[in-house]
């Protein structure tokens, strides 16, 4: 079965690199940039560049729209497909109805998406293997797209159409706004002298040993902290800090104080006068 990958960025090249590693046949590639086309193919072995995308779909018996998600209907339904090839898509939130045109011509569809991060090629090609893909599709396809998960390693999560985009915003909440709140809380070092540079320095090991605690301690047992303690006091003075200093920054972190107790109360580590204390200073 040849593959070929319509979207050479970060996506497109870190499967196409990996699946190659495991033997599949990454025969083609297609993009706008030539230059990302080409330095797809120069990291994966007997890939040829192609000048568009209908000489590559009609090249491949599978193909891979890696495009930015916005572009993956228009692509699909610009394409002439045949029955019995395998078309799919990389997306989170995009859901198999993005390749209805190419279903109508007879073509499988269906879409694989890492949980993982591509802040960049080279770091997201070292990621990839282990990561947990999530699958929306229908026999034959299913099962080819779980035997490529499993090819890199992978944990496999199985999806509808309706499950997608909360997926895709729970997995939002857990990476992109986690990188969020680690950059306001590094800039807040700004206020007694010090750099970001120097927060997240301070803020790596911090950082790797809450990680290292939810992996293996787990919720609830993972949470630390004065919230964790029942500690109102501390909480107190971290209110009156912001609002000093930051006020912008002082409802995010009522809302996210608010979230937090229940955890504290699960962990049994919050008594609940506390708890009821906290929640009456962290109201708005």
């Amino acid at each position: 079965m040849k593959l070929g990958f319509i979207g050479a960025g970060p996506v497109g090249t870190t499967f196409g690199v990996r699946l190659s590693e495991q033997g599949y046949a990454v025969a083609a590639v297609a993009d706008i940039s030539p230059a990302a086309a080409e330095r797809f193919a120069g990291l994966v072995p007997g890939c040829r560049v192609l000048g568009n995308n209908q000489e590559l779909a009609d090249a491949v018996d599978m193909v891979f729209i890696t495009t930015a998600d916005d572009f993956i209907p228009q692509v699909s339904s610009a394409l002439k497909w045949r029955p019995g090839q395998t078309v799919v898509h990389c997306s989170g939130a995009s859901t198999v109805q993005s390749l209805e045109a190419a279903r109508r011509q007879g073509a499988g569809v269906g879409s694989i998406h890492p949980c993982q991060t591509f802040a960049g090629i080279e770091q997201a090609i070292a990621n990839l293997p282990g990561s947990t893909f999530a699958i929306e599709a229908e026999e034959p396809v299913k099962a080819t797209l779980t035997d490529m998960a499993r090819a890199l390693r992978g944990d496999i999560v199985y999806l509808t159409s309706e499950d997608k985009v909360l997926y895709h915003a729970a997995a939002a909440i857990a990476c992109n706004y986690f990188t969020t709140i680690v950059k306001l809380a590094a800039d807040l070092w700004r206020n007694f002298g010090k750099t970001p540079a120097d927060a997240i320095r301070a803020y790596m090991p911090l950082l790797r040993g809450t990680l290292a605690n939810i992996e293996t301690v787990g919720f609830p047992k993972c949470l630390t902290g004065p919230i964790a303690r029942g500690d109102v006091a501390t909480i107190r003075r971290h209110l009156a800090a912001l609002e000093k200093s930051a006020p912008e920054l002082l409802p995010l972190y009522r809302e996210l104080g608010a979230f937090t107790i229940p955890i504290g109360r699960d962990k049994g580590s919050l008594a609940a006068d506390r708890a009821a204390e906290l929640t009456a200073l962290l109201k708005p």
